[in-house]
């Protein structure tokens, strides 16, 4: 089945009926409209192109504009992504496909960009224990030596070092679905998700 781009709103909880807590967050999902149907004949693989949201229309490229009028869209999504159909799955231009789509209980698999961290050290990038900080220790969250000098003499590829922290692409499996809202097109998936608030993720099952 084909997926769906949301936007995370941020995080709450939900109790059960035997009142145990669950930790979810908020993702605003769809409806997603179906602006290219990619086929094997004319691209040379399957593949639905969703939207979502909508972009001013001073701030919409005219070409982004003509693209999505084929599917009988007025406005420019403000985010286009592609997504994998099954085999058999028929779907037509224009078609909203909303959380329906998803079911409580449901396994999913969410992609989002997650957040920047900036310029960091290897105590906060990879969880280094750090030097002794007594005596004014001058050199308490340095990374330490950095290999060998005479075998091999270099630094080995791989090597956990200070630098760029976060701002990547990352996906995380088997999320559960613990409630769907049609009405306000709300999921509420169990535990964290990537990105901050108001980013895009992708949720596929």
């Amino acid at each position: 089945m084909a997926g769906l781009i949301g936007r995370k709103i941020g995080m709450t909880r939900v109790f059960t009926e035997e009142g145990v807590v669950i930790p979810v967050t908020v993702v605003e999902a769809g409806p997603c409209p179906i602006v290219q149907v990619k086929t094997p004949e004319t691209d040379g693989y399957d593949a639905i192109q969703l939207g979502f949201g909508s972009k001013k229309a001073k701030r919409a490229k005219k070409a982004r504009l003509g693209h999505v009028a084929k599917a009988g869209l007025e406005t420019a999504p403000a985010i286009l992504r592609e997504f994998a159909p099954d085999e058999g799955e028929a779907y037509e231009l224009g078609q909203k496909l909303t959380v329906e789509l998803f079911e409580t209980g449901d396994s999913v698999k969410v992609t989002g960009t997650t957040k920047g961290k900036g310029f960091q050290g290897v105590v906060k990038r990879w969880g280094f224990a750090g030097r002794p900080a007594s005596h004014g220790h001058s050199m308490s969250r340095t990374p330490g030596s950095m290999g060998p000098g005479t075998d091999p003499s270099r630094v080995i590829k791989g090597k956990k070092l200070p630098g760029q922290m976060g701002n990547v692409r990352k996906t995380i499996r088997n999320i559960e679905v613990v409630k769907v809202d049609p009405e306000r097109n709300l999921l509420f998936l169990k535990g964290g998700v990537p990105g901050s608030r108001n980013s895009y993720v992708l949720i596929t099952k």
